[in-house]
């Protein structure tokens, strides 16, 4: 199943619930299958790795984990304020983002 969210990949977004909340970043990975995204800076971890070429001495990395969808809102780069998003033609007949919070599009 195909499923268009409101973010992608390269957006800059905020966290609006969960222990994260308030938090903003740029999205690196949008994971569909699982309906979430990965979030620079945000729903930091700490995990365990093994010796390997990267990091030879392993050790604890700290890293992003994956956080859902539903939880990230659109930063509009226009007024840097949240906003919910919607989807319209362009006049080159084109199906486009747009901010419901100003009505322009959104690149």
């Amino acid at each position: 199943m195909n499923r268009k969210f409101h973010i992608k990949k390269g957006d800059l977004v905020k966290v609006i619930s969960g222990e994260s909340r308030g938090q903003e970043g740029k999205v690196l990975e949008v994971i569909f299958k699982k309906e979430r995204a990965i979030v620079e800076g945000v729903n930091m971890i700490k995990k365990s790795t093994k010796p390997n070429s990267a990091n030879p001495e392993g050790g604890i990395i700290e890293q992003e984990a994956a956080i859902h969808i539903s939880n990230l809102m659109l930063i509009d780069p226009a007024t840097k304020q949240p906003t919910r998003t919607g989807r319209k033609l362009n006049d080159k007949n084109k199906l486009v983002r747009y901010s419901k919070k100003t009505g322009e599009e959104i690149k």
